[in-house]
């Protein structure tokens, strides 16, 4: 459970922090449920048979799968009163498959104030038994200022 009364601040964040890793189970369950979510309806990513013969070992994840794992794991990270500014473009490397556990990880690459904006540069990416699925990716947040 996040706990979002916690909040992370521009002032605490360090180059080379890392984000706190999220591990996800590719279920069918999942990839269903986000195929009728988002109106993909392509059958590769529910249908084991079609995904096969298009050349993928089992269905998988999308891009709006993908986007939204990362982006969960952004959110948690930077708290409720941070601000997801940009994400990707992103690129699908290795294919997500049912089965699979997909780990969201990331890391700050910088810092800057612009605009009297806080801000934190980013980059993120997906890892499964295979090694670096997804990335690595820009992602740029804001952060509430202590002062």
């Amino acid at each position: 459970m996040v706990d979002w009364s916690k909040q992370l601040y521009w002032e605490d964040v360090k180059v080379d922090d890392e984000i706190p890793a999220i591990a996800n189970g590719i279920t069918i369950q999942r990839l269903v449920m986000e195929a009728g979510a988002n109106r993909d309806f392509a059958p590769i990513h529910h249908n084991r048979e079609i995904a096969q013969g298009q050349g993928a070992p089992d269905m998988y994840a999308n891009n709006m799968f993908i986007q939204g794992m990362l982006e969960r794991m952004i959110r948690e990270y930077i708290g409720a009163k941070g601000r997801l500014r940009k994400l990707g473009p992103f690129r699908m490397g290795i294919f997500n498959c049912a089965g699979d556990t997909v780990t969201t990880k990331g890391k700050v690459v910088n810092k800057i104030e612009q605009n009297g904006e806080k801000l934190v540069e980013l980059q993120v990416w997906c890892e499964n038994s295979q090694g670096i699925s997804v990335g690595p990716s820009p992602a740029v947040v804001s952060l509430p200022s202590k002062g």
